[in-house]
């Protein structure tokens, strides 16, 4: 028998050596997933998200938005026209087709609550 070299993924410059593995690379951590799920149904202000996840950092929570930005998950619009300044995040159409995984490991996480806590 053949052996055949595992097919190698690549997104951004890094190799992944499965499609799980890229994904998760992509989205996975702490918080990038629940960047993603805030954002999901509407445009959001650096301070609505801070809001929204009150025990991350302010540094994680810049880099954390800067790495999706970087891989066109999500988009920065700054609006200079007159002070203050005002930024606003929303998901790219790249973005918007984690939709359906942001909300299965959302819908996971409400079913853990409900059936397996104690």
């Amino acid at each position: 028998m053949e052996k055949t070299e595992p097919k190698k993924l690549s997104f951004k410059g890094v190799d992944y050596p499965c499609c799980a593995s890229l994904t998760m690379g992509v989205i996975g951590g702490k918080w990038k997933t629940v960047i993603l799920y805030y954002l999901m149904n509407e445009k959001l202000r650096y301070n609505e998200l801070r809001k929204s996840m009150p025990t991350v950092t302010e540094r994680t929570l810049s880099l954390q938005l800067k790495a999706l930005e970087e891989d066109g998950l999500i988009r920065r619009k700054v609006y200079t026209s007159k002070p203050p300044l005002k930024v606003e995040y929303s998901l790219t159409d790249f973005g918007k087709t984690l939709i359906p995984i942001v909300q299965s490991v959302a819908d996971w996480g409400d079913y853990v609550a409900e059936s397996h806590s104690k």
